[in-house]
């Protein structure tokens, strides 16, 4: 247990830093972008009463027969729009939809100083470097302004982190603490799909006779919350084409269509396949050297070298290891379109504790001022990644969004479809419907279904739609567009002939 000195110190750190939270989320005042629309959206009608089901169909893999409303998360999972739905029942009269939605991550995120510090002490570190790991991660990083989002980034962190402190006292034969784990194994399931891969961690506990009454613990326990989560799937309708949308695609935007192109076993082409997993492959390693802060790469090395012997340790390693490959080789396409950013949020205060614990070991033998020089501009670098990964949000996001209500005058009343159908949802506050990645011929068919008065194109559509874009071509049940900057839209006139349909 801590002592008294050190609760005050983390309780003083991880109030600053929630200072530092609400400053962030003055920039992060809306989704922002596709995941976070969809949690937030689902999580206003989970708050309604209305269960896990969405008035939008953001991709076929939930259209159901394209009749609205649909069940909701057959791709994601739900504690991220849980959570959400508990802050706008209890407080979204009193704070706005979002901003109640917003306050549970807000609170989790709170309490990244004080798990990254137990992590840190767990690993040996001196009641000092704990505290500056846990400075470190509660500043966030790249990860500092999805700390504050409505999405999986803080409650993965935590519970994460939690696990490999749980996993090194399972790891000692303690069979609660294997269950600890195995219930937090189950949690982070519910937060991210790839955090089921962390059950693997039971398997060395289960070799050796000491440990194998925790890890049977923790594997059991874990094995019951992702089974009732996937029976909960499977009533809702969970079709089997969901793992080749995830995995086999040849563009990513065929996730969106209603006949996907998938690829060829065995390939026409090996190139086809190897070259996007080799790219995907160097570029989440570069994410992964970004998301701990180069600096602290070397440190990490160190505290493999000096404390890989330790259980946590070697499961944090291979952990790391696994959903890298697995991310970059298996989800290819998802993995480089943010997935991967999304795992690694559960590696990064952990993370960031064995650094400072290999820094300390690296230190120990150097100058004082050596030691304090270092620590000084690991956090100026920490602190100017933060800082800047918030700048980007605001660019990447608010922008957009803007850009978006600047259209919604042209949009006739009514349903209509759109590339991203959660964002849309949020922003019109009405029934949106994805524009299927298929083409015209099929978003016909979608519209006659739907009921849909629009098509809503943005510079960033499918490919399919490249000529109506240009206006090279428009069918007879489209009008001549509303153009409002990037963004133009098309009436439709009545109910378009649908020859084949989804």
């Amino acid at each position: 247990m801590p002592d008294s000195a050190s609760i005050r110190w983390v309780a003083a750190i991880s109030a600053a830093l929630v200072v530092v939270r609400i400053a962030t989320a003055s920039v992060v005042g809306q989704p922002g972008y596709t995941d976070s629309f969809y949690f937030t959206d689902v999580a206003v009608r989970l708050a309604g009463g209305a269960g896990l089901s969405a008035d939008f169909i953001w991709s076929p893999i939930e259209a159901h027969g394209w009749l609205l409303p649909v069940p909701s998360h057959l791709f994601w999972v739900p504690l991220p729009t849980a959570l959400a739905a508990i802050g706008i029942a209890l407080l979204g009269p009193a704070l706005g939809t979002f901003r109640a939605a917003q306050l549970p991550f807000l609170l989790i995120g709170a309490a990244l100083p004080a798990v990254t510090f137990l992590a840190a002490r767990t690993l040996g570190s001196t009641r000092p470097t704990a505290l500056i790991a846990g400075a470190l991660a509660g500043l966030g990083g790249l990860f500092a302004a999805g700390l504050v989002a409505v999405d999986a980034f803080a409650p993965a962190a935590v519970l994460g982190t939690s696990f490999f402190v749980a996993y090194t006292r399972a790891s000692a034969g303690s069979m609660r603490a294997g269950a600890l784990a195995g219930s937090l194994v189950g949690l982070l399931y519910l937060t991210r799909t790839e955090g089921a891969l962390f059950g693997l961690a039971f398997f060395p506990l289960l070799v050796a006779r000491r440990t194998r009454a925790a890890g049977a613990a923790g594997a059991l326990v874990a094995l019951a919350i992702g089974g009732l989560w996937l029976a909960r799937d499977v009533s809702a309708g969970l079709g089997p084409g969901v793992f080749a949308r995830s995995a086999l695609l040849v563009r990513y935007e065929d996730f969106f269509a209603i006949a996907p192109a998938y690829l060829e076993f065995p390939p026409v082409s090996l190139d086809r396949v190897l070259e996007p997993k080799a790219a995907a492959l160097l570029g989440n390693a570069v994410t992964f050297a970004f998301a701990f802060g180069l600096l602290p790469l070397i440190p990490l090395a160190a505290a493999l070298r000096v404390l890989g012997g330790r259980a946590e340790v070697r499961a944090w390693f291979g952990l790391a290891l696994l959903v890298l490959i697995a991310q970059s080789l298996v989800w290819t396409l998802h993995s480089t379109r943010g997935s991967y950013f999304h795992s690694l949020a559960a590696f990064f205060p952990f993370g960031t504790a064995l650094a400072a614990a290999g820094a300390e070991r690296l230190l120990a033998a150097r100058a004082r001022q050596v030691a304090v020089m270092w620590t000084i501009g690991t956090a100026m670098l920490v602190a100017a990644i933060s800082f800047a990964a918030v700048s980007e949000w605001d660019r990447a996001f608010n922008g957009g969004t803007r850009d978006r209500e600047a259209a919604l005058d042209a949009i006739p009343a009514g349903p209509f479809l759109a590339i991203d159908a959660a964002a849309w949802r949020w922003i019109a506050d009405r029934p949106v419907v994805v524009t299927p990645a298929d083409g015209l011929s099929q978003a016909a068919c979608v519209a006659a279904l739907t009921k849909a008065r629009a098509i809503v194109l943005e510079a960033a559509h499918f490919t399919a739609y490249d000529q109506l874009y240009t206006d090279e071509v428009r069918p007879a049940w489209l009008d001549a567009p509303i153009v409002r900057g990037a963004i133009r839209v098309y009436a439709i006139r009545g109910v378009p002939a649908c020859e084949h349909g989804p």
